[in-house]
């Protein structure tokens, strides 16, 4: 499998350049999900970064460039939206 070095940027990994996985396409996942385990043995906490492309300069880039951008909120989707699902009454 291919790995690409990839920036991560906000967060608790602010700064940080990790190898990540490339999928079939070429490009890494565009959800990134990073578990942090509880000190108290609870259960652990979900970092939640998402894929955004990064900005290119002047010359043409035809493979793009990605960076992960950390996600305070957290992880809020719920699957695959279909058109013809019934929108979702719990959330306020």
């Amino acid at each position: 499998m291919k790995s690409q070095d990839t920036p991560f940027v906000g967060g608790p990994l602010d700064g940080r350049v990790l190898p990540v996985l490339l999928g079939p396409t070429g490009h890494p996942p565009k959800v990134y999900r990073v578990p942090v385990p509880d000190d108290a043995g609870g259960p652990p906490t979900v970092l939640v970064y998402r894929r955004v492309a990064a900005e290119t300069g002047r010359r043409l880039a035809l493979t793009p460039n990605w960076h992960y951008e950390y996600d305070p909120d957290g992880d809020k989707t719920t699957g695959l939206k279909w058109p013809w699902s019934k929108p979702d009454r719990s959330a306020p």
